[in-house]
């Protein structure tokens, strides 16, 4: 039996194959390079009422990781939700935020980390005026992060660099549109019965902190 000469690459002999495209999305990703990046207009999105400002994005290095710096305030929380591709660490630089995560509440403020385990519910309010959080997620298998992804298709660049005013936020805009973009990004948003069961301590999303 012969074989052609200059052959292309197995993966490439059916382009339309999911395993094959995977397999491409995934070199491309490698394609790695250094760069330095500050908080500035040129980085940062309006998003859900709040500010984020992307300081790495899942494109820029290899799929691994992505860090956000989260400007926000009491209201424009998300709801309930559970990442299936990524670990997710807030590190908070101005204010204080309540987790639930399982049956636990986590509460930080400037300076102390919140460590959310892929896999796992969870939820936040924010429990000052204001808060300035770093967001780190990370890949914990083959499958690139999604959050920086999800985060720019609910978003749109900003005007200036303080919180939006008269803006959409989660607890008024259609649910199904989150709903359907997360799920692209792997990322489940949870129902209120759903909520309900896998986070005991939570007292419901849009509900005001105390």
């Amino acid at each position: 039996m012969t074989q052609t000469k200059n052959a292309l690459p197995a993966y490439l002999n059916d382009s339309k194959s999911e395993s094959n495209k995977t397999t491409i999305e995934r070199e491309e990703q490698q394609l790695a390079t250094s760069f330095a990046r500050a908080a500035t207009i040129d980085s940062t999105f309006s998003y859900m009422g709040s500010l984020m400002t992307f300081l790495a994005k899942s494109s820029e290095t290899g799929g691994r990781f992505a860090l956000m710096e989260f400007y926000t305030k009491p209201g424009n929380e998300p709801p309930p939700h559970v990442h299936e591709r990524e670990h997710e660490l807030y590190f908070v630089l101005e204010g204080s935020m309540r987790f639930y995560c399982e049956d636990k509440i986590l509460e930080i403020k400037a300076g102390e980390v919140a460590f959310l385990p892929q896999g796992k519910a969870h939820a936040f309010d924010c429990t000052s005026p204001v808060v300035r959080t770093l967001i780190l997620v990370q890949a914990i298998g083959a499958d690139p992060v999604g959050l920086d992804n999800y985060f720019l298709a609910m978003a749109e660049p900003a005007r200036d660099m303080s919180l939006p005013r008269d803006t959409i936020t989660y607890a008024v805009d259609d649910p199904e549109r989150a709903i359907r973009i997360a799920a692209l990004h792997g990322i489940r948003i949870l129902s209120p019965l759903e909520a309900e069961k896998e986070l005991p301590q939570y007292p419901g999303f849009g509900v005001p902190v105390r």
